[in-house]
């Protein structure tokens, strides 16, 4: 292989395990952010906190506690942070990776008889193409990953139970006792 293919090799190497390590860094767990709409279509939204036996706890937008009643919910919308630029750079760094060596073959084993300059730029131009139409189902599937709605009214007891499990594994304190 040469100089040039094993630089491209390196960097893109380089630059997928840092895509890779992006979640190791450290900071605070914070809670899911929820707009909760009760029975009597008033909105409360915020952060949060822990699940008790019968209300949920949030921290409001204005930096208040404040409790809900579990009878009191109508639907509750957790809000989650848009995956588009992250999945869109891994669909373009593998459309860059497959361009790339397309434009590698291209250069070197296709066009044996034709003897272009050899600067790499087939590579370079393989890597830009596959990277752009790698990109565009990579935002599409981040996109498509929206806000969830869970719909209280008209649940039963056990189906309230098992969904207060799961937002408690979503709240900033977990085990509240």
């Amino acid at each position: 292989m040469n100089p040039i293919g094993n630089k491209f090799i390196s960097l893109f190497l380089v630059l997928f395990l840092m895509m890779l390590s992006i979640n190791l860094y450290a900071k605070e767990r914070r809670g899911a952010k929820l707009l909760i709409t009760k029975k009597n279509g008033q909105q409360i939204g915020g952060e949060l906190i822990t699940v008790k036996p019968n209300s949920l706890l949030l921290l409001n937008n204005e930096g208040k506690d404040v409790s809900i009643n579990i009878e009191e919910i109508k639907v509750i919308r957790i809000g989650k942070k848009s995956k588009a630029l992250r999945i869109g750079i891994v669909g373009f760094l593998v459309g860059a990776g497959l361009g790339a060596l397309v434009g590698y073959m291209t250069l070197y084993e296709f066009l044996e008889g034709y003897n272009p300059k050899r600067d790499g730029s087939n590579v370079a131009v393989g890597a830009m193409i596959g990277g752009c139409i790698g990109a565009i189902p990579g935002v599409l599937l981040g996109v498509v990953e929206g806000d969830k709605i869970i719909h209280f009214e008209g649940m039963t007891d056990l189906e309230i139970r098992d969904t207060l499990g799961k937002l408690r594994k979503k709240a900033r304190v977990r085990d509240y006792k």
